[in-house]
């Protein structure tokens, strides 16, 4: 685990001015943590995490650099479920629509995060009301296991998820009778998973 504790480590990137340092130094930072032995611990990565992303992430008018989405796929790579659980989770919850953060969140899903994370993400989403702004994370998942190999159904979607999912789309469908990302999940999932749906 990092020796330093969480109140010297959130000083230490207060000091360093972390949130905010150029995006192409971030890239060699956390190439740096990357290389470091032992890992952070759990605490440690998810201070890192806040600091070094989240500003930057729900500040987004555009599309993330390509500094910025390599320092992140970096990140993500050792430190997936801290990163998850503080950066993803705030993305999700954040009220605004906020298309390019959450186009991120569905390239960090597509490329880079595990099965694991990738299952984490979707029961984030599961947890709240439906939204505009999370059909596109949902349809992430599936595209996701389209392009994967056979087994990823199991890693990434357990029965008791899968059956979260349907029963979610099953009871917010009137919000959504309008709604061509609604049409286009629903379509994915009948597709996909005939088996599954009756």
């Amino acid at each position: 685990p990092c020796p330093l504790c969480c109140p010297q480590l959130e000083g230490l990137c207060s000091f360093l001015q972390l949130s905010t340092c150029p995006e192409h130094l971030l890239v060699h930072f956390c190439s740096w943590l990357l290389a470091l032995t032992p890992n952070l611990s759990y605490t440690s990565a998810a201070i890192l995490a806040e600091q070094l992303f989240l500003r930057r992430v729900l500040s987004l008018t555009q599309l993330p650099s390509r500094h910025l989405m390599a320092a992140l796929a970096s990140f993500c790579s050792k430190y997936s479920q801290p990163f998850c659980q503080v950066l993803v989770a705030a993305v999700l919850r954040e009220p605004r629509e906020g298309t390019e953060q959450t186009k991120l969140v569905c390239d960090l899903v597509e490329e880079c995060l595990e099965p694991d994370c990738v299952r984490l993400v979707l029961s984030q989403v599961l947890e709240m009301p439906l939204s505009e702004k999370l059909l596109p994370v949902v349809q992430a998942v599936l595209g996701r296991q389209v392009r994967g190999p056979p087994s990823l159904f199991q890693e990434v979607l357990p029965p008791e998820l899968f059956d979260l999912l349907v029963l979610t789309l099953c009871r917010q469908a009137p919000a959504f009778a309008m709604s061509l990302n609604y049409a286009k999940l629903v379509t994915a999932v009948l597709t996909m998973y005939q088996s599954q749906v009756s």
